[in-house]
């Protein structure tokens, strides 16, 4: 890791540190942007990370989407990230405010005019642009939000998961050489891995000093062996899902990428349920309150595992991928770096 790259996760966790609290997150579940903080970041440039004119690269994405994600930052920042990266490549001019990024359920239009409908767009009620793409080879296309019907919902952890509806509106952008609609939808996929890795970690964190603090039979129930077992369980569970969110990152320019991405989802939404079970255990009724923070962790856990495909989703593509190569490659497919 760079010194700059270093001092760009330093100065993101201070502002995260400073402005993320239970306060704001409960507001933004009650459909409150959290513009302050989205300013901030403005200000500092993070949104524009992966773009040429910041010299930053995908890589430095995903760490700071673990930064985010340990903060349970309440803002569409993967979506911002990768649209403005797509947005440059497709020769897009400048994003006007706030952009997110959307997943077409269905598209169509001629010439310079579109229709298309997007589902579960993060905080498209607040952007003001949203970036999308079709086609194959890739289009990226690039539309301004004041100029669709929105249908305004929510995910399991509250987070906006909006409905956007364009008809006949000017479409703008152009090709990104080198990508692929399945490639965004990978990239997409190990965003929701890095969110969840740094969200595992604060859990964690979480749980440890709650079994510090809390006494039974006169003492820490974290000096409980039973107790002691399934923390450690949890630092596992959180250090394999790292691991494996590293090791996708690391393949980022990869013939391997897809199959590190898939490994990768697959794994951390897998230590997503164990760990999320774990918690609120050693926290015991307290973990179920919404006084209590934990829940901001484990619903984001919980449904930043069902998108871009839960785990069952990428061992299916694992497995066909193995299949395909047929037993005598099966050694040296498990083996490739």
């Amino acid at each position: 890791m760079s010194d700059t790259t270093r001092l760009l996760l330093d100065t993101a966790q201070r502002i995260f540190a400073d402005h993320c609290d239970k306060a704001l997150r409960d507001r933004a579940e009650q459909g409150a942007f959290a513009r302050e903080l989205q300013a901030v970041l403005d200000e500092n440039g993070l949104p524009l990370l992966a773009t040429p004119e910041t010299g930053g690269d995908l890589a430095d994405v995903f760490r700071l989407l673990r930064v985010a994600g340990y903060h349970a930052a309440p803002l569409p920042l993967a979506e911002s990230l990768i649209g403005h990266h797509l947005a440059a490549l497709g020769g897009c001019a400048e994003a006007n405010g706030l952009l997110t990024l959307g997943v077409a359920d269905s598209s169509s239009g001629e010439g310079a005019e579109v229709n298309v409908r997007l589902a579960n767009v993060p905080w498209a009620r607040a952007a003001e642009q949203v970036v999308y793409v079709i086609g194959d080879p890739v289009e990226v296309v690039m539309l301004d939000l004041a100029d669709c019907d929105i249908v305004a919902r929510t995910n399991l952890a509250g987070e906006a998961r909006d409905e956007v509806r364009f008809v006949g509106v000017p479409r703008r952008c152009g090709a990104a050489a080198g990508f692929t609609v399945e490639r965004v939808f990978q990239l997409m996929a190990l965003t929701r891995c890095a969110l969840m890795s740094g969200a595992l970690e604060r859990v964690l964190q979480l749980s440890i000093q709650y079994a510090e603090e809390r006494q039974q039979f006169g003492r820490p129930i974290g000096k409980f062996q039973a107790v002691q077992h399934q923390l450690a369980v949890l630092a596992c569970e959180a250090a394999a899902a790292l691991r494996a969110t590293d090791a996708a990152t690391a393949r980022l320019e990869s013939h391997r990428f897809g199959v590190a991405v898939a490994a990768a989802k697959a794994r951390v939404g897998e230590a997503a349920g164990i760990v999320s079970e774990i918690a609120h255990q050693v926290h015991g009724a307290m973990g179920y309150t919404h006084e209590h923070q934990l829940h901001h962790f484990t619903r984001r856990l919980l449904a930043w595992r069902d998108e871009y495909g839960r785990e069952t989703y990428w061992q299916q593509r694992i497995g066909r991928a193995l299949a395909g190569g047929g037993a005598d490659h099966a050694w040296a497919f498990i083996v490739d770096r």
